[in-house]
């Protein structure tokens, strides 16, 4: 494939498998923290027959510090489509796990299907699975020389409650500190949002990979990568055990949350 061939080919891959990750979010009741959480599915087990995965919403933890957030409901995140278009969480801040000194923060999502299962409706979403989600051999690739690389976050438009989805074209590198960073501004909003690389593998075929999530900065921020990540969310899933009793943020009522690790069949 040509350059531009790339980069077309890539911005479909990720609108494709991952248009619908994506969740903006803010401090309720005021014009501040907006961020872009995503959904990320870590697997646990596998089987010929089915996956046991736990599920979480990741995003930047700097976002995450106060009692009342609220998330926008995407009419295609929702089945049946829901009327509302704000989701307000209490507690917020507790609900959220920070993961050493990565600058993430991950909530576990049971909660989240919880009350849409109260409410009559269930998430329609994609997330970034252990396969998209950079190994360390996809990251060890990223080099001082800039590469192309993608945003999949929620802008805030010139009217304040607007947060449509955008792709943010740009570029990565590593820095002289050994970390990954990303070249130019990060939109207001975007910051907690996946960060894409295509790589072509010949013959037509792409492998697209989820660097990881775009830390809130001025400029050149800091991308904290996918490899540490999943190896945060394992030592937080062991030491959680499967059966979590915790309760971290209640959204509109109360209730008891499942467990937040799932079994399902294995996709054909």
């Amino acid at each position: 494939m040509s350059e531009p061939s790339v980069h077309h080919a890539t911005i479909n891959a990720i609108t494709a498998n991952a248009g619908r990750s994506t969740l903006a979010f803010k401090q309720a009741n005021t014009d501040r923290h907006h961020g872009t959480a995503f959904w990320f599915n870590d697997l646990i087990d596998s089987t010929a027959d089915s996956e046991v995965i736990s599920q979480y919403l990741v995003t930047a933890a700097e976002l995450t510090r106060y009692d009342l957030g609220e998330l926008t409901l995407r009419p295609e995140l929702c089945d049946p489509v829901m009327s509302a278009e704000k989701l307000l969480m209490t507690d917020f801040a507790d609900g959220w796990t920070v993961l050493g000194d990565l600058g993430v923060a991950v909530l576990p999502t049971a909660g989240l299907h919880a009350h849409g299962t109260r409410k009559g409706w269930s998430w329609a979403t994609d997330e970034i699975t252990d396969g998209l989600a950079a190994n360390d051999e996809d990251i060890a690739r990223i080099g001082a020389e800039p590469q192309p690389a993608y945003i999949l976050g929620h802008d805030v438009g010139e009217t304040r409650g607007e947060r449509l989805m955008a792709v943010v074209v740009g570029e990565v590198a590593r820095g002289t500190d050994g970390s990954v960073h990303w070249g130019s501004t990060v939109p207001e909003g975007c910051a907690g949002a996946p960060v894409f690389v295509g790589t072509e593998l010949g013959g037509g075929r792409l492998k697209l990979v989820c660097v990881g999530v775009v830390l809130p900065g001025e400029k050149q921020n800091r991308i904290a990568t996918f490899d540490r990540i999943r190896t945060a969310v394992r030592e937080l899933a062991d030491d959680a055990g499967p059966e979590p009793d915790s309760e971290p943020g209640r959204y509109q009522e109360a209730g008891r949350r499942p467990s937040w690790w799932r079994r399902r069949p294995r996709r054909q």
